[in-house]
């Protein structure tokens, strides 16, 4: 009996495993993960060049990794199984009931002045005033919702540390603006972005640190364009049970507002909201179209210019500023690569906004280009 019963389990265990063997070989790969949201790793093609670097094993292992039969499901019951077993964390993300929160760790003093000391070199080789915001991300905002004993670092330890070294000419005081406003709906659930919401506050911030006046909110039209946006923290964390987000804008499109991405050759012009991003997965790129080395925004006011170093952040801010400024240009030096400084002299920029949010600015490899 005790036999028969190996020979059972035995037999169990190698019709799955051949049956998945024959699934992931009769299964087409997929180019790209909605639910991930990222390209996933094609067949490498062999070479013996790859072979020896070591390039051709990594790569197929990546390749039989994320082309997995039915991925997309395992990874939801990874996460189920980890909860199960009272983890409230998977992927780097924390379940917090009807929110998901992405882990934050502090990188140091040591790191934190490094990346300091370029937005200091920016305002020492530049004439024109720099200002200097760090935006507190959702895991800090909404500190409380954390499981009890959860390892995520603080933020607004990372921030006043960055501030008492700045040399900008201000640093934008983010934190108290949101902070003010933690109990309203200014963080997506299931992303790391702040909402529509959450970016006039802190256009709000930003009016009180360059002297200008905010528009009340009241005197925006707010309209829901999307109400099932499942950001990048739903992807990663296998808690695809979340219930998605709502997407909404304040400040109309309407349509005298010129974009241009100054990339493109010729520069290529496009609308405020590019809203065939609401039919995809990456709908927050819905803002000004998403990711972009270099965009000249014509405002169509009269008003001083403004260039804004930013990470995706600021996509969802730059409406509220429109009818501050005649020209808001916009860098991110994930792809751009030409002279900073050499830039605002030309162009002539009246002010600078250095912007990120703390994850961004302690992780993003890129500003060293600020003191190019």
């Amino acid at each position: 009996m005790k036999k028969t019963c190996q020979i059972v389990a035995i037999a169990v265990f190698l019709l799955f495993i051949g049956g998945f063997f024959v699934l992931n070989i009769a299964m087409p790969d997929r180019e790209f993960s909605q639910q991930e949201n990222k390209y996933l790793q094609m067949l490498p093609e062999f070479s013996f060049k790859a072979l020896f670097s070591g390039k051709y094993t990594k790569d197929f292992e990546d390749y039989t990794t994320e082309q997995f039969a039915f991925r997309d499901a395992w990874i939801t019951m990874k996460a189920r199984c980890e909860l199960l077993s009272g983890k409230k964390e998977n992927n780097g993300a924390y379940y917090c009931g009807d929110t998901i929160l992405p882990d934050f760790d502090d990188p140091g003093k040591e790191e934190i002045d490094r990346r300091v000391d370029y937005v200091n070199a920016l305002a020492e080789k530049v004439d024109t005033p720099v200002y200097f915001g760090l935006i507190p991300g959702s895991t800090e905002i909404n500190a409380s919702l954390l499981p009890k004993n959860a390892p995520a670092d603080s933020q607004q330890t990372v921030l006043d540390w960055a501030y008492s070294r700045s040399r900008a000419d201000a640093n934008v005081d983010l934190q108290s603006a949101l902070g003010a406003h933690k109990n309203e709906y200014i963080f997506y659930r299931t992303d790391h972005h702040w909402t529509s919401l959450g970016a006039y506050y802190g256009y709000t911030a930003l009016c009180e640190s360059m002297g200008l006046t905010p528009t009340s909110l009241s005197a925006y039209d707010r309209q829901t364009v999307s109400e099932d946006f499942c950001g990048t923290t739903w992807s990663s964390s296998g808690f695809t049970w979340v219930e998605p987000d709502t997407i909404e804008t304040f400040v109309p499109d309407d349509g005298s507002v010129t974009v241009l991405d100054l990339e493109k050759d010729p520069p290529q012009e496009g609308p405020l909201y590019v809203t065939s991003f609401l039919d995809v997965k990456d709908k927050y790129s819905m803002f000004l179209g998403g990711n972009s080395a270099l965009r000249s925004i014509e405002t169509g006011h009269d008003g001083p210019s403004l260039l804004i170093v930013r990470d995706s952040y600021a996509d969802s801010l730059v409406p509220f500023l429109l009818e501050h400024f005649s020209r808001i240009d916009l860098v991110d030096l994930r792809y751009y690569r030409g002279s900073l400084a050499g830039y605002i002299g030309e162009n002539g920029f009246d002010s600078v906004l250095v912007l990120y949010s703390v994850p961004n600015f302690t992780t993003d490899q890129n500003l060293f280009l600020l003191s190019m």
